[in-house]
């Protein structure tokens, strides 16, 4: 059954938001378009596609919960991404994570690890928390590929 998880984050700029739907499929159906993120652990891919960075973001925080989800699902779990929706103005490719953690809590009840994000305003006004772990694009490099005006961007 597909679901939908809608993160929103409110903030003196106007906010963050993402409305992601997915579902599990059973191990061995429909494994094209896959990365394997761990034993028994895959993300299937939407048909449309997904930016590359948000495609980091959303393997990143499988990663994070691959070992809880082995252990709920021991004969492995194939995540599907159907869709991922957001307000150009009111996203970055990090909500992406933040949505999928909050679907993987909600569809496999799993505990909080402290992933999450505030309004610190400043230059870079969003700070993300990642529950200890290392992110798979550290602000410096986002902030420096957005201030990169050379034809080398990519």
């Amino acid at each position: 059954m597909i679901r939908k998880f809608r993160y929103r984050l409110r903030s003196p700029l106007g906010g963050l938001a993402a409305d992601l739907s997915a579902r599990t499929v059973p191990p061995g159906e429909a494994v094209a378009r896959s990365v394997v993120i761990h034993r028994g652990v895959r993300l299937l891919l939407p048909e449309v596609g997904l930016h590359r960075e948000d495609l980091a973001w959303l393997s990143f925080v499988v990663a994070l919960r691959a070992e809880e989800l082995r252990a709920r699902c021991p004969e492995g779990v194939y995540l599907e991404i159907v869709s991922l929706d957001f307000p150009l103005s009111d996203y970055r490719p990090e909500v992406a994570a933040l949505a999928l953690d909050g679907w993987l809590r909600a569809e496999f009840d799993l505990p909080d690890t402290g992933i999450s994000c505030s309004y610190a305003g400043g230059a870079d006004p969003y700070a993300f928390v990642w529950g200890g772990a290392e992110p798979p694009v550290r602000p410096t490099e986002r902030m420096e590929a957005l201030n990169d005006t050379s034809e080398n961007r990519p």
